[in-house]
């Protein structure tokens, strides 16, 4: 009943952000943030701070990669939190700047979407974490990756779901700042659609995440464009 009572006390606070975002308030407003980002960043707090040559940086998609085997480098480094949002990897970009990677990879956006964060929002935090990374460490190049649909014909993340216009809204966006501000525009929906527009059941595990076939895709597709 207490824990009953604490979510419902919740909901107004997060319902007034979601009437009223801004960049600097929303992330806070949020209820909770699942132990598991708490248990990822005492991972990475825990690893030696040394440059890298590639980071990919996102959320669950990124971080169910097994990027040091798929690439062949097995100093990539993986930097996904399942469940993450653009608010949060704005809070844990300092850990990215200070390994001054050669090539960082970013994903994220479609919890964003789930917990519907405006798409002006989500693409804005983008461009606050691009133009950081290029302030801190200049010789970095980024590659921003576009947001993957969802196959609401799995039953698995319904809050996902029927939000398909968002998902191209917000590549749309950061597709049109590509060059202005100086990152490669990395557009992964194609390898990953079905003729409906949707993930494709082929490399999908329930709808929303990636199998290891896609993954493979992904990579051959980054060497491919010479991305990697």
């Amino acid at each position: 009943m207490k824990k009953f009572l604490l979510l419902l006390l919740a909901i107004p606070v997060f319902a007034k952000a979601q009437q009223r975002p801004t960049n600097q308030n929303l992330f806070d407003t949020i209820p909770f943030i699942p132990d598991h980002t708490t248990d990822r960043l005492k991972i990475f707090a825990a690893q030696p701070v040394k440059k890298a040559n590639v980071i990919f940086f996102g959320d669950s998609i990124t971080e169910m990669g097994n990027w040091g085997s798929l690439t062949g480098d097995t100093t990539t480094v993986n930097r996904g939190i399942g469940g993450d949002i653009t608010f949060g990897a704005l809070k844990r970009l300092d850990d990215i700047i200070a390994r001054q990677p050669n090539k960082l990879f970013i994903l994220f956006g479609i919890n964003d979407i789930g917990k519907d964060i405006p798409d002006a929002v989500i693409a804005d935090n983008y461009f606050k974490i691009i133009k950081r990374v290029h302030a801190k460490s200049p010789q970095t190049h980024i590659y921003v990756q576009s947001t993957l649909p969802v196959n609401p014909t799995h039953a698995n993340f319904p809050q996902h779901y029927d939000k398909g216009a968002h998902v191209s809204v917000v590549n749309n966006l950061l597709k049109a700042k590509a060059k202005e501000l100086n990152f490669t525009w990395v557009n992964l929906a194609p390898l990953f659609t079905d003729k409906n527009g949707l993930l494709d059941n082929r490399y999908t595990l329930e709808g929303l995440h990636l199998n290891q076939d896609a993954y493979k895709v992904w990579v051959a597709y980054l060497k491919k464009m010479n991305y990697l």
